[in-house]
């Protein structure tokens, strides 16, 4: 993307503008992404600050070739893996993601999305963790399977695999096909 270059090129040249607005163009998709692979909000919005803070100190030495969508979303699935790790350690549980409602939502239908959203959060909780990550980098931070590719350090067909298996599993799950 043009844009994408243009900041990369300012934020080498130290442009606070720049660093401003990559944060103001990817804080949402990042903190989505990290909310869908964690499951708690949070953990996500320290995972989130965490990998903007890095890509700030850092700014002036990118040497990204890439989208920096993609640049973040890899960081931010590093930090989640990080994370994960380290609860393992502690041996903590994950919590499920506590989403708002819907402001314009009435009591009736806010409760029916929140109850819609846990489900649907349990559900992707259930995937094999790759399979999670593929499908959650794509629709979440909407990358390119290629770029998944390179973030998983696997090929495109493998890629796809999981990405097919992953969405395979969901519907299964979801029309109650699956034991669960």
């Amino acid at each position: 993307m043009l844009e994408d270059e243009l900041l990369k090129w300012k934020l080498r040249r130290g442009s606070p503008e720049a660093l401003a607005r990559v944060y103001e163009k990817y804080v949402d998709a990042m903190l989505t992404l990290a909310v869908g692979l964690l499951n708690n909000r949070a953990t996500a919005e320290d995972v989130v600050q965490d990998v903007f803070l890095s890509f700030a100190r850092s700014a002036r030495g990118l040497k990204s070739h890439g989208s920096l969508r993609s640049y973040l979303a890899t960081g931010v699935l590093n930090r989640v893996r990080d994370r994960r790790r380290q609860l393992h350690r502690q041996a903590a549980s994950l919590e499920s993601v506590e989403e708002p409602a819907c402001e314009s939502a009435g009591p009736d239908q806010a409760a029916i999305l929140a109850e819609e959203i846990d489900r649907l959060n349990h559900t992707v909780s259930q995937l094999p963790e790759e399979q999670r990550e593929v499908v959650l980098l794509r629709l979440k931070a909407n990358l390119r399977f290629r770029d998944i590719a390179r973030v998983q350090q696997t090929s495109i067909n493998t890629v796809l695999g999981r990405y097919r298996y992953g969405l395979d599993r969901l519907r299964s799950l979801l029309n109650g096909e699956v034991e669960r």
